[in-house]
């Protein structure tokens, strides 16, 4: 199949939120292609580029998967949610907590921010190989950033999620390539590498603290993150 048809097929699933079959092994650089295909289809239906997501960032998630280095995906003003959002957009949703960072010109980090994730594979059984994830925008589905602040010292920070105040996963910033900050790097590398738009304004979510986990109707989900506060968004019934 060409990239066009692979992007197609992404597209329909997750606009009629049936899941798809993988699309099997493709090269990397063509991986990205058809991500860029996929995206290309959002902004021509009128959404905007609003940044980069970096996935793979934990090395426990990684060696997992059989990976070596970071991947990216693209984030559109079509992911962007408010802090009360529904679950009938996505197929099988996911929720994680994150650091979200404003940059400026030259990547320069310009501010900070706590921000959960929505991801929702597109694929059937939420089963997917390397190149497969990376065609599907890596996943991305959705995200709320919290309140913008100065930046700071961010490693090492410890991260908690709860659902309906009770604890559901823990984790710290460090888990974040070591250390948050060196997302910024990645994504410019692969910015430049796989030709995605990454210009001043742009949000990078740099990474999940901890595991991501299943959400369903109804939930209070919080993010809170040592010196950066807490996000609370409600997941409508």
């Amino acid at each position: 199949m060409t990239i066009e048809e692979l992007a197609d097929r992404l597209d329909h699933a997750a606009a009629t939120r049936t899941p798809c079959e993988q699309l099997g092994e493709l090269s990397q650089k063509d991986a990205y292609e058809v991500q860029r295909a996929v995206v290309d289809r959002r902004i021509r239906r009128g959404e905007r580029a609003m940044g980069v997501k970096l996935g793979f960032t934990s090395r426990a998630k990684a060696a997992q998967m059989g990976v070596s280095d970071v991947i990216a995906g693209q984030l559109t003003t079509g992911m962007l949610l408010g802090h009360t959002f529904d679950l009938d957009p996505y197929i099988h949703p996911r929720i994680e907590p994150e650091i979200a960072f404003r940059l400026g010109r030259h990547s320069v980090v310009e501010a900070v921010a706590p921000a959960l994730e929505i991801i929702d594979s597109r694929y059937r059984d939420f089963t997917f190989s390397l190149s497969d994830v990376i065609a599907d925008n890596a996943s991305a589905a959705g995200f709320v950033v919290g309140d913008w602040q100065p930046v700071g010292e961010v490693n090492d920070r410890d991260v908690i999620l709860e659902f309906d105040g009770r604890i559901i996963e823990s984790g710290s910033t460090a888990a974040i390539l070591g250390d948050p900050m060196l997302s910024v790097a990645a994504a410019d590398r692969l910015a430049a590498e796989y030709r995605i738009p990454l210009p001043p304004g742009s949000i990078l979510l740099a990474g999940a603290a901890t595991p991501a986990v299943a959400i369903t109707p109804g939930t209070r989900v919080t993010a809170k993150i040592e010196g950066l506060g807490e996000l609370e968004v409600a997941v409508r019934g």
